[in-house]
């Protein structure tokens, strides 16, 4: 069942005051159904309430289309769809959520896989406060609670709902007896952050904007502006005589907006609720060390949704089986994630939100979300004609199936050991090719994304190799915990060799293929130069085969170290297994 809008900001309506007040509503008139234009993009909004959703389709020039239609290039929904729907779309069509993203968004599936990557890798998920599951977990924490005791420490806890929203239903407790040991409802206990950066005294936490664009290779995106939201009480730490002061130690818009010292401001330097922007050049104002600053931020996002993705590809790979490689993402998401900085700066994951608030009563929500959402549907790259492609493929795609094209040929147990070795060769020139396909979209979207960055940088995969070495082994580790005990089917898919290799190799181990294959033919060798097959897409400015070669001694040389390559290569990989790894490229 889908589950509803997990946010700790205001759910309510989303009438603006601002400066597009009015410019959507219509009263009096009569709809007039715009008649399609071929070439246009068209999108499905009928499950969101947010009007600057609508805004931002608009300015895209979007057609928006009935309620009823499926077919619209984008869909967006407010709350999380079901399996089924991301399974019907088509391959040109998107949408805003990925199936299984809830084993982050729900607070109790959060701790529980947090937990286990702590186990593994304790050094490098230090940023979530200790937290314990109930009814489930209720004898740890008593015997955590007992520890404390015998060190005469207390500390202070918040219990939340586990799948709870705005605030609703929290509360703080020193008195650990008071918590049930059973309870119908699951509920999560966490430690309370009670040393907290603050803000002209008051506490706040900042909202961040994640895109995730894909989990087919994972790709991560941060937007480099958000909120500041802060709680409108002065903070004082946590005692028996403060604790219900909600206002206090909450940072919940949706709860302190109800309270009468809620200060509400139309620039982004003042009042209750802030922009990133004007936080980080507080920052830098202070002499805080920015950069690291927002190193840290961004490692946090990343290995948080490194914990999420071997869930999140195995449902998306479930709902979309047998997609060519280098298949677009129909599923994309905008997340919200809430980070509180303790005094050192350090920054803590609180929640993460898969349908964050896009309601916009402040100009200051109006301003950033309104480029959260824009700057994301230009990454997107949606394509009027994506649509028109996708029918040609399909075709093509059957009438394949339907006349045996470009299928093998079975061996048949009389076939001479020249016809085996031939047929092992047309196999591995099949799968090279394809991986040479993925290879180069792959490459083509890169310099889309790098020409429509907008206001978001990508943070996954790194450009720093140290890092990306290091979130790689994250990763690995993260696949590791989900496939224990899984089927061995599942867990061969991790470990394909082509899943590292870039143009170039794929490129000599091809030609080396060829030259095989002559040889087992009996033909005369040749001089290596590029096939059809091995010319670079439109754009990517690479010289291949030899052209590249024949440029003067350099190229002699190169041509050398390229034997080698492809001889190194042939050796480590004498064998290829199907594609379709649980992370590639």
């Amino acid at each position: 069942m889908p589950s509803p809008p997990d946010d700790g900001e205001d759910q309510g309506p989303s009438l603006m005051n601002g400066p597009s007040a009015g410019s959507h509503q219509i009263s009096g008139r009569r709809k007039v159904r715009t008649k399609k234009k071929k070439g246009t993009i068209t999108a499905n909004v009928a499950g969101t309430k947010y009007e600057i959703v609508r805004i931002a389709i608009n300015e895209m020039a979007f057609l928006k289309t009935r309620d009823e239609d499926e077919t619209a290039n984008l869909i967006w929904s407010d709350s999380a769809v079901q399996h089924e729907k991301i399974a019907d779309l088509r391959n040109y069509q998107r949408i805003n959520h990925f199936p299984g993203m809830g084993e982050i968004c729900r607070k109790d599936c959060l701790a529980r896989n947090m937990s286990k990557m702590i186990k593994s890798q304790p050094q490098e998920y230090s940023f979530i406060p200790k937290t314990w599951i109930f009814p489930a977990e209720y004898t740890q924490f008593q015997n955590y609670v007992k520890e404390l005791r015998r060190k005469r420490k207390q500390k202070t806890f918040i219990v939340k709902p586990a799948n709870g929203a705005m605030g609703h239903g929290i509360s703080l407790i020193r008195n650990c007896e008071k918590l049930p040991a059973q309870a119908q409802d699951h509920f999560i206990v966490q430690e309370y952050l009670d040393k907290p950066f603050l803000m002209e005294g008051y506490k706040f936490d900042l909202r961040i904007y994640i895109l995730v664009t894909s989990c087919d290779p994972l790709r991560i995106f941060l937007y480099n502006d958000g909120l500041v939201r802060m709680g409108t009480e002065k903070y004082h730490t946590p005692n028996e005589a403060n604790l219900s002061q909600l206002y206090m130690h909450l940072t919940n818009y949706s709860v302190n907006k109800h309270n009468e010292n809620f200060e509400r401001d139309e620039t982004a330097d003042k009042g209750s609720k802030r922009s990133i922007g004007w936080f980080t050049e507080f920052l830098r104002m202070n002499d805080y060390d920015v950069a690291k600053f927002w190193g840290d931020v961004s490692e946090l996002v990343v290995k948080t949704l490194i914990v999420a993705e071997p869930h999140v590809l195995h449902a998306y790979r479930m709902c979309r089986p047998g997609q060519p490689p280098g298949s677009d993402s129909v599923c994309f998401e905008v997340l919200g994630f809430d980070i509180i900085l303790d005094r050192k700066l350090k920054p803590w994951l609180l929640e993460i939100n898969r349908a964050p608030s896009f309601g916009t009563d402040q100009k200051i929500d109006y301003d950033v979300k309104k480029g959260v959402l824009l700057n994301a549907l230009k990454l997107l790259n949606i394509r009027a004609s994506d649509k028109k492609r996708n029918l040609a493929q399909q075709k093509a795609e059957a009438q394949r199936r339907l006349y045996g094209q470009g299928s093998m040929k079975k061996l048949s147990a009389a076939s001479s050991e020249a016809e085996k070795q031939r047929h092992t060769l047309e196999r591995r020139k099949e799968e090279l090719k394809e991986q040479l396909t993925q290879v180069r979209k792959q490459i083509s979207r890169e310099e889309h994304e790098k020409r429509h960055l907008g206001n978001y940088r990508r943070i996954y995969p790194p450009d720093d190799k140290l890092l990306l070495e290091k979130y790689e082994s994250l990763l690995s580790a993260a696949f590791q915990t989900f496939l224990a005990g899984r089927a061995a089917s599942l867990q061969k898919e991790m470990n394909n060799p082509l899943k590292r290799m870039k143009e170039e190799d794929i490129l000599d181990l091809l030609e080396q293929c060829e030259l095989d294959d002559e040889k087992l033919l009996g033909k005369s060798s040749r001089q290596r130069g590029p096939k059809e097959w091995m010319k670079c897409p439109k754009g990517t400015h690479r010289k291949r085969g030899g052209e590249r070669l024949r440029e003067g001694e350099e190229g002699k040389k190169a041509e050398k170290q390229m034997y080698k390559r492809a001889d190194a290569i042939k050796q480590a990989f004498p064998t290829f297994l199907p594609l379709g790894p649980l992370f590639h490229i």
